[in-house]
């Protein structure tokens, strides 16, 4: 059961999904000031396997950490079931199948760092209201892994539907992974701007006394702003690709990318107004996550070429090729 690409298809959207709820609840435990609630012990919560007269924030992050644990499992065996469901011999260099199996690869790849980035917050104790630079870089640093580790997710299932490998080849094709890129700078800047909001409003730290917060709040303007560049640079790449002649599905693919943005900038608005609550950073993020993983998809499907049909298994060209020894026989 687990040889066919439809079960590992379902196996891969599931952890996908189980990701998104991951990221989520990890928004959750930075937002609420969680991050400290194992301590600075590190895979055990506050010298324990399982936390004994837990409080709430030790709830909160543990329950983290055990998701975590969950869909790096989860993980394992997408990459597993892609070598059962897309064998090498039937799949060779070049095909949707070995491309199924590379992402597959580095989605396990990145769900590893993405564990190391959580490890290394807790142990250098930048959770709950630490304030220092370092903790700024490290926040980007895990939104771009996040960013990295759903994009290998996103290009596995693509590949697990046909598309083969993508390929830069033209002026589009840059444009395309600009696009990307500056969608992840945008991501990273958001992550800061939120650390400045959970410092403020969740720490209650006046940013008259900390010349670090003063700064992170200095910097939530710039998100914004950057926000609405990005969109402008994004709505320009996808009509410029519809102008090269896109099928219907990638050209609503691009709507829905932009329509996204143009629905997060509202959300955002939205959080600066309603002065940033928990929730709101939650639903914020969520809808990052889906414009990361809708842009991710459509860039795919413009630069990856058309799929071909495998060869056959070598064992099936034998069955059917006539030996050169042998006449063929011709009938009346």
């Amino acid at each position: 059961m687990l040889r066919s690409p439809l079960a590992f298809r379902r196996i891969a959207w599931a952890t996908l999904g189980v990701t998104v709820l991951v990221i989520l609840w990890g928004a959750f435990v930075r937002a609420s000031g969680s991050g400290a609630g194992c301590g600075d012990h590190w895979p055990l919560c506050n010298g324990d396997v399982i936390p004994r007269s837990p409080t709430a924030e030790t709830i909160i992050e543990f329950t983290h950490r055990v998701t975590s644990g969950l869909v790096m499992l989860m993980a394992l065996a997408v990459f597993i079931v892609s070598r059962r469901a897309f064998p090498k011999a039937m799949h060779p260099r070049g095909t949707s199948g070995a491309t199924v199996r590379r992402y597959a690869g580095w989605s396990l790849f990145f769900m590893g760092t993405e564990a190391a980035i959580g490890a290394g917050l807790v142990l250098l104790e930048y959770v709950a209201y630490n304030v220092s630079v370092a903790r700024g870089y490290w926040m980007a640093a895990h939104l771009v892994n996040t960013f990295l580790l759903l994009g290998a997710q996103t290009l596995t299932l693509h590949a697990a539907y046909g598309g083969l490998r993508p390929r830069i080849r033209s002026a589009l094709g840059y444009g395309l992974v600009a696009s990307l890129a500056a969608t992840t700078f945008l991501g990273a800047s958001g992550a800061v701007a939120a650390l400045g909001d959970t410092l403020t409003l969740g720490g209650g730290i006046d940013p008259a006394d900390d010349p670090i917060v003063a700064t992170l709040v200095g910097l939530r303007i710039v998100h914004p702003l950057l926000a609405c560049a990005v969109v402008l640079g994004v709505l320009a790449v996808v009509w410029y690709a519809n102008q090269r002649g896109l099928d219907r599905v990638t050209q609503l693919l691009g709507a829905t990318v932009v329509a996204l943005f143009l629905v997060q900038m509202g959300i955002g608005l939205a959080n600066v107004a309603l002065k940033a609550p928990v929730w709101m950073q939650i639903v914020h993020l969520a809808g990052s996550d889906a414009i990361w993983i809708c842009q991710v998809w459509f860039v795919a499907r413009v630069l990856a070429p058309s799929p071909q049909s495998p060869p056959a298994p070598p064992s099936v060209a034998r069955s059917v090729s006539v030996p050169r020894d042998r006449p063929v026989l011709e009938t009346a």
